[in-house]
């Protein structure tokens, strides 16, 4: 087995850096739809805006949740780096294979909240083709 150095959990500060990025700008995005949607519901109460609401609510509870996953496996990368600093190495084995498992949970929840955004943008070409 390679021994862990502390340029591997180094490497993942960029990748999880960019990542962590992107959920914010999504999370913004769902921030700024949330607030329009409200202004509409407010005019007028609609059942679709409701539904609207729904699927946007299921959506940002999804990045939360990834922006979590995705803080998490940085913050164990960080740990590892000093595991292997005080030369505790089997222990940082074992945080940084958690840490990469958290990096999976997130991307998967991407993945998920993807397909979510696809549906509801469907729905959305579907009403234009039909009129």
């Amino acid at each position: 087995m390679e021994q862990l150095t502390l340029t591997t959990p180094a490497l993942l500060f960029s990748a999880i850096s960019l990542i962590m990025l992107a959920y914010t700008n999504r999370f913004l995005a769902y921030a700024s739809v949330i607030r329009s949607l409200h202004d509409k519901y407010i005019q007028q109460k609609d059942s679709i805006i409701i539904a609207q609401i729904e699927n946007i609510k299921r959506r940002l509870y999804l990045t939360r949740s990834m922006q979590i996953f995705g803080i998490t496996s940085l913050l164990l990368c960080v740990l590892t780096m000093f595991l292997i600093y005080i030369k505790q190495h089997t222990i940082a084995v074992w945080i940084f294979g958690v840490a990469l498992i958290l990096l999976i949970f997130s991307l998967v929840l991407l993945i998920i909240e993807i397909q979510i955004s696809v549906k509801a943008l469907e729905h959305h070409i579907s009403d234009i083709e039909n009129s």
